[in-house]
């Protein structure tokens, strides 16, 4: 590890334990060469996820867009924001446990509606009719019955 005071190489870890969110492990280290010490941390470097969208391109999974997404259809809704990122969260850690990193865009659309479909119905509708293209009425009422 370079020493950030004086560029040397030679450095020993003084200190190590795990961050209070257990994703890292902070390391107290200290220049042989000029005796600073300093901090540095050290994460595993994940496998990102990729959506592979309808026309076949594929784009880095995005939880700021889904997360946008879900906001649009619980506008005026009693859905808190912390119950959005706990959606957005829940659908990234069921992909990285079944270490898919690789999902098309209409499996992650599923697993949206399945969380909305628990959340608020109105919801579900919402994100159902653009996810799904909905083109006319008789399609709404046709996943309204589904929903009842």
């Amino acid at each position: 590890m370079k020493c950030p005071f004086c560029g040397s190489l030679e450095t020993r870890v003084v200190d190590s334990r795990a961050t209070d969110s257990d994703d890292a492990i902070r390391r107290r280290r200290e220049c042989i060469q000029c005796s600073q010490r300093f901090t540095t941390f050290e994460r595993i470097e994940e496998i990102s996820l990729t959506v592979v969208k309808k026309d076949g391109t594929s784009e880095p999974f995005n939880r700021g867009k889904l997360l946008a997404g879900l906001g649009r259809a619980t506008v005026k809704r009693q859905v808190t924001a912390a119950r959005l990122e706990k959606v957005v969260l829940d659908i990234e850690t069921q992909l990285k446990n079944e270490f898919k990193y690789e999902i098309s865009s209409n499996e992650l659309g599923e697993m949206v509606l399945r969380h909305l479909k628990n959340i608020d119905k109105v919801a579900y509708i919402r994100f159902a009719s653009v996810y799904r293209e909905f083109k006319d009425v008789d399609e709404f009422m046709a996943e309204l019955e589904k929903l009842q």
